[in-house]
């Protein structure tokens, strides 16, 4: 959420930031509700001390036996002027801060604008691409063969999207958890292992409300939400608390299932792992100091890049445009690697400085180590990294002939073998 004061002082800069993003925001209209909430506030505190006031006088005339009954029927008027005013500003507070959270964060001005994936801008390639001498297949092909991943009886039991995971493929999907978590812990991360359901509140403390509801799954009987990524409840630990500015920068990785609806996904891109309603991922979350945030956006960058070296998977890292970045981020990069099988690239992470944004929704701050007012923190995250892609694009890169799959030598002391099939 921005700061009301900052969209009064910097109008053009949030309806330009919005607009490069795509969003329409009634920016007039939350102008004009704050103007009204001043108004009441005001006028409220003007009569509340003309309360104080004249009960002291009303007080004091008692007191001399005098006749306060003239004062006292004045009081009654402005009490209940004090419960009006209090009524209409708690409606036009709800109304502005319903408003405020349709108004998306503002994009850095090193990103650059556009409105469609094209526009995004490719600022570093990694890796050589397999060749081969025999036609490679995409990994639902070899998976199947190989009977690692049983994507119908997945089907069967929950619906598409859903697949199992069997025998090496179970241990190849605990292996790279493992791995992950592994390589973030001895990267100064501390690990944490969170709740898979979070309330509304937490979700709108992130982002996920009001802008991505229909992506989620509802445990509505409970008021609860599955989590979309681990990046809603590890942000949301913090929620309400105040750091000392020394204990900053704080960095957690967490593993968790995800789940998303996927709603209006459709077509080849749907194939295999490619996109899947559950799958697992472990998620890089920061807590930073303003000065350093963008600091540690590349160094964030840096620890998903790195797994990708070691697994040694081509991959390309892209700086998303304005409108291809999402509601709540002021920069993000997306990492890609490269499916073999399938010759095109698949998203394996991303990683997103919010600046202050989520942390205003979430009241997350710290104290200036030399004094003065509390500030909000600045909260990052990112993938490190989504399994299923990662899954498919081992599975194609290191392909055989014979339809088996070489297993990455970073990967040897998780899984224990070196090849599947």
């Amino acid at each position: 959420m921005l700061d009301l004061k900052f969209i009064r002082e910097h109008f053009d800069i949030v309806r330009q930031g919005a607009e490069a993003k795509g969003v329409t925001v009634n920016l007039g209209e939350i102008i004009a509700l704050d103007e009204e909430r001043r108004k009441f506030i005001q006028e409220g505190e003007a009569l509340k001390a003309k309360r104080n006031e004249v009960s002291g006088q009303i007080g004091k005339l008692k007191k001399e036996g005098g006749d306060a009954s003239g004062a006292i029927n004045e009081m009654e008027k402005v009490k209940e002027r004090i419960q009006a005013i209090d009524h209409e500003l708690r409606i036009v507070e709800s109304r502005l801060n319903a408003e405020l959270l349709t108004v998306p964060n503002i994009p850095h001005p090193s990103v650059p604008v556009g409105r469609t994936p094209e526009d995004n801008k490719e600022i570093f390639t990694w890796g050589e691409h397999v060749k081969a001498d025999f036609p490679l297949k995409p990994h639902w092909e070899l998976t199947e063969k190989l009977g690692i991943i049983d994507f119908t009886r997945g089907a069967r039991t929950a619906g598409a999207g859903f697949p199992f995971y069997v025998g090496k493929g179970a241990t190849l999907e605990r292996a790279l958890i493992n791995f992950f978590l592994d390589q973030a812990l001895q990267r100064g991360y501390k690990e944490l292992w969170p709740p898979i359901v979070v309330n509304e509140e937490s979700a709108r403390g992130t982002g996920q409300i009001p802008d991505k509801e229909d992506l989620m799954y509802a445990v509505e009987r409970d008021q609860l939400f599955m989590i979309p990524t681990a990046e809603v409840p590890v942000s949301n630990f913090h929620r309400d608390e105040l750091f000392p500015e020394a204990d900053l920068p704080v960095r957690y990785a967490a593993y968790t299932p995800c789940f998303r609806r996927e709603a209006g996904s459709y077509g080849k891109d749907v194939r295999g792992l490619n996109r899947l309603h559950q799958f697992d991922k472990v998620e890089l979350v920061k807590f930073v100091h303003p000065s350093r945030s963008y600091e540690e956006l590349e160094s964030l960058k840096q620890d998903a890049e790195h797994l990708l070296q070691l697994l040694d998977l081509p991959y390309r890292t892209l700086l998303m445009c304005t409108g291809d970045m999402g509601f709540t981020q002021s920069k993000k990069y997306d990492l890609e690697v490269w499916a073999a099988g399938q010759q095109k690239w698949l998203e394996v992470s991303s990683c997103s400085n919010f600046e202050a944004f989520q942390a205003h929704r979430m009241n997350v701050r710290f104290r200036p180590s030399g004094g003065g007012k509390p500030e909000f923190a600045h909260t990052l995250n990112g993938s490190g990294l989504a399994l299923p892609r990662v899954v498919a694009a081992l599975i194609e890169h290191y392909q055989t002939p014979e339809g088996k799959v070489i297993i990455p030598k970073a990967l040897h002391p998780y899984t224990r073998f070196e090849l599947i099939g």
